[in-house]
Protein backbone atom coordinates (compact mmCIF):
# COMPACT_ATOMS: atom_id res chain seq x y z
CA UNK A 1 0.00 0.00 0.00
CA UNK A 2 2.68 2.59 1.06
CA UNK A 3 4.12 1.77 -2.85
CA UNK A 4 0.78 2.40 -4.33
CA UNK A 5 0.80 5.46 -2.70
CA UNK A 6 4.18 6.60 -3.42
CA UNK A 7 3.03 5.61 -7.32
CA UNK A 8 -0.06 8.17 -7.06
CA UNK A 9 2.13 10.61 -5.18
CA UNK A 10 5.40 10.98 -6.63
CA UNK A 11 4.02 13.68 -9.48
CA UNK A 12 3.24 16.01 -6.46
CA UNK A 13 6.54 15.18 -4.71
CA UNK A 14 8.81 15.51 -7.96
CA UNK A 15 7.31 18.91 -8.34
CA UNK A 16 7.93 20.20 -4.54
CA UNK A 17 11.39 18.97 -4.38
CA UNK A 18 12.22 20.90 -7.57
CA UNK A 19 10.54 23.92 -6.25
CA UNK A 20 12.79 23.54 -2.95
CA UNK A 21 15.73 22.93 -5.01
CA UNK A 22 15.19 26.38 -6.70
CA UNK A 23 14.17 28.40 -3.91
CA UNK A 24 17.65 27.00 -2.33
CA UNK A 25 19.29 28.14 -5.00
CA UNK A 26 18.30 31.31 -4.84
CA UNK A 27 18.40 31.91 -1.00
CA UNK A 28 22.05 30.34 -0.92
CA UNK A 29 23.14 33.48 -3.93
CA UNK A 30 21.74 35.78 -1.97
CA UNK A 31 21.74 35.32 1.62
CA UNK A 32 25.45 34.66 1.44
CA UNK A 33 25.87 38.26 0.46
CA UNK A 34 23.32 39.20 2.92
CA UNK A 35 24.73 37.74 6.15
CA UNK A 36 28.42 38.91 4.82
CA UNK A 37 26.35 42.52 5.07
CA UNK A 38 25.33 41.96 8.47
CA UNK A 39 28.71 40.66 9.87
CA UNK A 40 30.40 44.15 8.39
CA UNK A 41 27.78 46.56 9.51
CA UNK A 42 29.18 45.96 13.21
CA UNK A 43 25.42 45.47 14.75
CA UNK A 44 26.29 42.11 16.08
CA UNK A 45 29.49 43.10 17.72
CA UNK A 46 27.63 45.98 19.33
CA UNK A 47 24.95 44.12 20.91
CA UNK A 48 27.02 43.41 24.08
CA UNK A 49 27.18 47.16 24.82
CA UNK A 50 23.75 47.70 23.79
CA UNK A 51 23.99 50.95 21.90
CA UNK A 52 23.28 49.69 18.42
CA UNK A 53 21.27 51.75 17.32
CA UNK A 54 23.31 54.08 14.83
CA UNK A 55 24.68 50.80 13.35
CA UNK A 56 21.18 48.68 13.10
CA UNK A 57 19.45 52.05 11.11
CA UNK A 58 22.10 52.02 8.70
CA UNK A 59 21.48 48.03 8.13
CA UNK A 60 18.05 48.05 7.64
CA UNK A 61 18.09 51.29 5.31
CA UNK A 62 20.56 49.56 3.39
CA UNK A 63 18.57 46.44 3.30
CA UNK A 64 15.67 48.38 2.07
CA UNK A 65 17.24 49.72 -0.92
CA UNK A 66 17.93 46.81 -2.04
CA UNK A 67 14.93 45.32 -4.29
CA UNK A 68 15.99 42.09 -4.26
CA UNK A 69 16.28 41.88 -0.33
CA UNK A 70 12.58 43.46 -0.26
CA UNK A 71 11.29 41.16 -2.69
CA UNK A 72 13.05 37.79 -1.04
CA UNK A 73 11.94 39.13 2.54
CA UNK A 74 8.35 39.51 1.59
CA UNK A 75 7.86 36.88 -1.23
CA UNK A 76 9.61 34.31 1.62
CA UNK A 77 6.48 35.44 4.29
CA UNK A 78 3.67 34.86 1.43
CA UNK A 79 5.11 31.28 0.37
CA UNK A 80 5.11 30.02 3.98
CA UNK A 81 1.52 30.96 3.91
CA UNK A 82 1.01 29.85 0.47
CA UNK A 83 2.45 26.76 0.69
CA UNK A 84 0.40 24.91 3.63
CA UNK A 85 -2.41 25.78 1.56
CA UNK A 86 -1.42 24.84 -1.74
CA UNK A 87 -0.62 21.58 0.17
CA UNK A 88 -4.39 21.57 1.74
CA UNK A 89 -6.09 22.44 -1.75
CA UNK A 90 -3.99 20.35 -3.90
CA UNK A 91 -2.63 17.13 -1.81
CA UNK A 92 -5.20 16.92 0.89
CA UNK A 93 -8.73 17.77 -0.90
CA UNK A 94 -8.30 15.24 -3.93
CA UNK A 95 -6.66 12.74 -1.77
CA UNK A 96 -10.12 10.64 -0.93
CA UNK A 97 -12.50 12.40 -3.49
CA UNK A 98 -10.52 11.66 -6.19
CA UNK A 99 -10.52 7.96 -4.91
CA UNK A 100 -14.20 8.10 -4.96
CA UNK A 101 -15.14 10.03 -8.12
CA UNK A 102 -12.89 7.30 -10.20
CA UNK A 103 -14.03 4.46 -7.68
CA UNK A 104 -10.65 3.18 -7.24
CA UNK A 105 -10.71 2.86 -3.67
CA UNK A 106 -13.04 -0.58 -4.47
CA UNK A 107 -9.79 -2.01 -6.49
CA UNK A 108 -7.92 -1.38 -3.28
CA UNK A 109 -10.60 -2.90 -0.65
CA UNK A 110 -10.95 -5.62 -2.63
CA UNK A 111 -7.12 -6.45 -2.52
CA UNK A 112 -7.59 -7.55 0.81
CA UNK A 113 -6.40 -3.93 1.87
CA UNK A 114 -8.43 -2.86 4.75
CA UNK A 115 -10.03 0.72 5.05
CA UNK A 116 -7.61 1.74 7.76
CA UNK A 117 -4.31 0.37 6.43
CA UNK A 118 -5.59 2.16 3.34
CA UNK A 119 -6.12 5.73 4.98
CA UNK A 120 -3.15 5.27 6.77
CA UNK A 121 -0.93 4.63 4.24
CA UNK A 122 -1.99 8.30 2.47
CA UNK A 123 -2.45 9.75 5.68
CA UNK A 124 1.17 8.97 7.05
CA UNK A 125 3.33 8.83 3.82
CA UNK A 126 2.01 12.35 2.32
CA UNK A 127 0.97 14.02 5.53
CA UNK A 128 4.98 13.66 6.47
CA UNK A 129 5.88 14.82 3.14
CA UNK A 130 3.43 18.02 3.96
CA UNK A 131 5.31 18.62 6.97
CA UNK A 132 9.28 17.81 5.62
CA UNK A 133 7.99 20.17 2.52
CA UNK A 134 7.06 23.21 4.76
CA UNK A 135 9.65 22.45 7.73
CA UNK A 136 12.46 22.75 4.99
CA UNK A 137 11.49 25.72 3.69
CA UNK A 138 11.36 27.65 6.49
CA UNK A 139 14.63 26.40 7.44
CA UNK A 140 15.75 28.11 4.63
CA UNK A 141 14.12 30.98 4.34
CA UNK A 142 14.82 31.35 7.86
CA UNK A 143 18.32 31.29 7.69
CA UNK A 144 18.45 33.82 4.96
CA UNK A 145 16.41 36.26 7.18
CA UNK A 146 18.26 35.94 10.16
CA UNK A 147 20.29 38.58 9.82
CA UNK A 148 17.42 40.85 9.70
CA UNK A 149 15.52 39.04 12.23
CA UNK A 150 18.52 39.29 14.50
CA UNK A 151 18.17 42.89 14.08
CA UNK A 152 14.69 42.92 14.97
CA UNK A 153 15.35 42.74 18.36
CA UNK A 154 17.47 45.81 19.04
CA UNK A 155 16.45 49.64 19.94
CA UNK A 156 16.14 51.16 16.35
CA UNK A 157 16.01 48.11 14.17
CA UNK A 158 13.20 46.27 15.66
CA UNK A 159 10.92 46.55 13.00
CA UNK A 160 11.59 44.34 9.35
CA UNK A 161 11.73 46.38 5.78
CA UNK A 162 8.14 46.62 5.76
CA UNK A 163 8.51 48.03 9.77
CA UNK A 164 7.28 44.64 11.49
CA UNK A 165 7.79 43.05 14.19
CA UNK A 166 8.61 39.42 14.69
CA UNK A 167 5.57 38.88 16.83
CA UNK A 168 3.19 40.65 14.10
CA UNK A 169 0.39 38.30 12.40
CA UNK A 170 1.79 38.53 9.07
CA UNK A 171 5.63 37.57 10.23
CA UNK A 172 5.32 35.51 13.03
CA UNK A 173 3.67 32.40 11.30
CA UNK A 174 5.99 32.95 8.47
CA UNK A 175 9.29 31.57 11.04
CA UNK A 176 9.70 29.00 13.14
CA UNK A 177 8.31 26.24 13.15
CA UNK A 178 4.43 27.28 13.03
CA UNK A 179 4.70 26.18 9.11
CA UNK A 180 4.87 22.78 9.81
CA UNK A 181 1.34 23.20 11.85
CA UNK A 182 -0.13 24.92 9.36
CA UNK A 183 1.16 22.63 6.65
CA UNK A 184 -0.06 19.40 9.15
CA UNK A 185 -3.54 21.21 9.44
CA UNK A 186 -4.19 22.22 6.14
CA UNK A 187 -3.51 18.71 4.98
CA UNK A 188 -6.12 16.98 7.26
CA UNK A 189 -8.57 19.53 6.99
CA UNK A 190 -8.58 19.07 2.99
CA UNK A 191 -8.46 15.42 3.68
CA UNK A 192 -11.43 15.75 6.34
CA UNK A 193 -13.44 18.19 4.11
CA UNK A 194 -12.82 16.00 0.73
CA UNK A 195 -14.30 12.82 3.11
CA UNK A 196 -17.37 14.66 4.10
CA UNK A 197 -17.81 16.43 0.63
CA UNK A 198 -16.80 13.62 -1.97
CA UNK A 199 -16.38 16.63 -4.70
CA UNK A 200 -12.84 17.36 -5.44
CA UNK A 201 -13.00 21.29 -7.11
CA UNK A 202 -15.88 21.89 -4.07
CA UNK A 203 -13.60 19.80 -1.57
CA UNK A 204 -10.78 22.31 -2.57
CA UNK A 205 -12.73 26.13 -2.12
CA UNK A 206 -14.05 24.68 0.88
CA UNK A 207 -10.31 23.51 2.64
CA UNK A 208 -8.81 27.10 1.47
CA UNK A 209 -11.86 28.98 3.18
CA UNK A 210 -11.74 27.32 6.06
CA UNK A 211 -7.68 27.02 6.55
CA UNK A 212 -7.74 30.27 6.17
CA UNK A 213 -10.49 31.89 8.52
CA UNK A 214 -8.47 29.50 10.83
CA UNK A 215 -5.36 31.41 10.33
CA UNK A 216 -7.08 34.74 10.89
CA UNK A 217 -8.81 33.01 14.12
CA UNK A 218 -5.54 32.10 15.54
CA UNK A 219 -3.83 35.72 14.87
CA UNK A 220 -6.46 37.46 15.94
CA UNK A 221 -7.97 36.28 18.99
CA UNK A 222 -6.17 33.32 19.84
CA UNK A 223 -2.49 33.83 19.93
CA UNK A 224 -2.63 36.99 22.20
CA UNK A 225 -4.32 35.31 25.28
CA UNK A 226 -2.03 31.78 24.61
CA UNK A 227 0.13 33.61 27.64
CA UNK A 228 -1.04 35.84 30.15
CA UNK A 229 0.86 39.17 29.26
CA UNK A 230 3.15 41.97 31.26
CA UNK A 231 2.11 45.17 32.36
CA UNK A 232 4.67 47.67 32.70
CA UNK A 233 3.72 50.99 34.28
CA UNK A 234 5.96 54.28 34.50
CA UNK A 235 6.07 57.77 34.48
CA UNK A 236 4.61 59.62 31.23
CA UNK A 237 7.58 61.28 30.08
CA UNK A 238 6.23 64.58 28.24
CA UNK A 239 9.69 63.96 25.73
CA UNK A 240 8.36 60.66 24.89
CA UNK A 241 4.73 61.51 23.38
CA UNK A 242 4.30 60.71 20.02
CA UNK A 243 0.20 60.72 19.84
CA UNK A 244 -1.69 63.66 21.01
CA UNK A 245 -4.98 64.44 19.75
CA UNK A 246 -7.54 66.41 20.67
CA UNK A 247 -10.96 67.84 19.25
CA UNK A 248 -11.52 71.03 17.68
CA UNK A 249 -13.29 72.84 20.81
CA UNK A 250 -12.41 73.23 24.40
CA UNK A 251 -13.21 70.53 26.67
CA UNK A 252 -13.44 67.77 23.90
CA UNK A 253 -12.14 64.33 24.00
CA UNK A 254 -8.26 64.14 24.04
CA UNK A 255 -5.61 61.08 23.51
CA UNK A 256 -2.06 61.14 24.67
CA UNK A 257 0.66 58.41 24.14
CA UNK A 258 4.29 58.03 24.19
CA UNK A 259 6.60 55.94 22.72
CA UNK A 260 7.32 52.36 23.85
CA UNK A 261 11.26 51.50 24.54
CA UNK A 262 10.85 47.21 24.85
CA UNK A 263 12.83 46.07 21.97
CA UNK A 264 11.51 43.33 20.13
CA UNK A 265 8.10 42.85 22.18
CA UNK A 266 4.50 42.75 21.59
CA UNK A 267 2.72 45.28 22.81
CA UNK A 268 -0.87 44.83 23.19
CA UNK A 269 -2.08 47.89 24.37
CA UNK A 270 0.02 51.43 25.74
CA UNK A 271 -2.36 53.76 26.83
CA UNK A 272 -1.71 57.11 29.54
CA UNK A 273 -3.64 56.86 32.70
CA UNK A 274 -4.04 59.09 35.51
CA UNK A 275 -3.58 59.02 39.37
CA UNK A 276 -6.39 56.54 40.04
CA UNK A 277 -5.69 54.46 37.18
CA UNK A 278 -8.06 55.27 34.79
CA UNK A 279 -7.60 55.75 31.00
CA UNK A 280 -7.11 59.68 30.38
CA UNK A 281 -9.29 61.04 27.87
CA UNK A 282 -9.20 64.40 29.01
CA UNK A 283 -10.69 67.04 28.85
CA UNK A 284 -8.44 69.16 26.30
CA UNK A 285 -7.75 72.81 27.34
CA UNK A 286 -7.36 76.02 25.11
CA UNK A 287 -3.24 75.12 25.32
CA UNK A 288 -3.95 72.09 23.75
CA UNK A 289 -6.21 73.49 20.80
CA UNK A 290 -5.13 76.70 19.66
CA UNK A 291 -1.51 76.79 21.66
CA UNK A 292 1.86 75.23 20.37
CA UNK A 293 2.84 71.94 21.01
CA UNK A 294 5.92 72.52 23.37
CA UNK A 295 2.77 74.41 25.52
CA UNK A 296 0.61 71.42 25.30
CA UNK A 297 3.61 68.81 26.13
CA UNK A 298 4.07 71.06 29.08
CA UNK A 299 0.37 70.52 30.42
CA UNK A 300 0.61 66.91 30.42
CA UNK A 301 3.86 67.14 32.10
CA UNK A 302 1.63 68.82 35.11
CA UNK A 303 -0.55 66.39 35.13
CA UNK A 304 1.79 63.78 36.18
CA UNK A 305 0.19 61.33 33.92
CA UNK A 306 1.88 57.61 34.08
CA UNK A 307 1.88 55.32 31.04
CA UNK A 308 0.42 51.79 31.06
CA UNK A 309 2.17 49.02 28.61
CA UNK A 310 0.43 45.13 28.22
CA UNK A 311 2.74 43.44 26.47
CA UNK A 312 4.54 40.06 25.29
CA UNK A 313 8.57 40.19 25.96
CA UNK A 314 10.83 39.42 23.56
CA UNK A 315 12.07 36.22 24.94
CA UNK A 316 8.37 34.74 24.38
CA UNK A 317 8.82 34.52 20.81
CA UNK A 318 9.81 30.27 21.12
CA UNK A 319 7.35 29.64 23.60
CA UNK A 320 4.62 31.25 21.53
CA UNK A 321 5.87 29.48 18.55
CA UNK A 322 5.80 25.98 20.26
CA UNK A 323 2.19 26.52 21.93
CA UNK A 324 0.97 27.74 18.25
CA UNK A 325 2.52 24.52 16.06
CA UNK A 326 1.28 22.43 19.11
CA UNK A 327 -2.37 23.68 18.53
CA UNK A 328 -2.61 23.22 14.82
CA UNK A 329 -0.79 19.61 15.14
CA UNK A 330 -3.42 18.58 17.62
CA UNK A 331 -5.94 19.60 15.58
CA UNK A 332 -4.34 17.73 12.51
CA UNK A 333 -4.55 14.79 14.52
CA UNK A 334 -8.46 15.14 15.89
CA UNK A 335 -9.08 15.59 12.04
CA UNK A 336 -7.09 12.23 11.16
CA UNK A 337 -9.40 11.09 13.43
CA UNK A 338 -12.59 11.77 12.45
CA UNK A 339 -11.25 11.01 9.01
CA UNK A 340 -10.68 7.62 10.05
CA UNK A 341 -13.85 7.17 11.75
CA UNK A 342 -15.94 8.43 8.97
CA UNK A 343 -14.29 6.05 6.41
CA UNK A 344 -14.74 2.83 8.69
CA UNK A 345 -18.44 4.06 10.08
CA UNK A 346 -19.75 5.42 6.49
CA UNK A 347 -20.06 4.54 2.91
CA UNK A 348 -18.49 6.22 0.58
CA UNK A 349 -20.56 5.79 -2.48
Amino acid sequence: MIWLTWRQFRAQAIVAAAALAVIAIALGVTGAHLAHLFDTSGVAACQAHGDCGTLTTSFMNQVKASLTYKVLYDGGAVLLYAVPAIIGVFWGAPLVTREVETGTFRLAWNQSVTRTRWLAAKLGLIGLAAMVTAGLLSLMIGWWASPIDRALGLPAGRNGPGGENRFAPLLFGARGITPIGYAAFAFALGVTIGVLIRRTVPAMAATLAVFTAALVTMSLWVRPHLITPLHATSALIPANIDLLSTGSTVGSPMTVGAAVNLPGAWVLSNQSINASGHVFTGPAPKTCISGSIQACNAYVGRLHLRQLVTYQPASRYWPFQGYETAIFLALAFALAGACFWWVRRRRLS
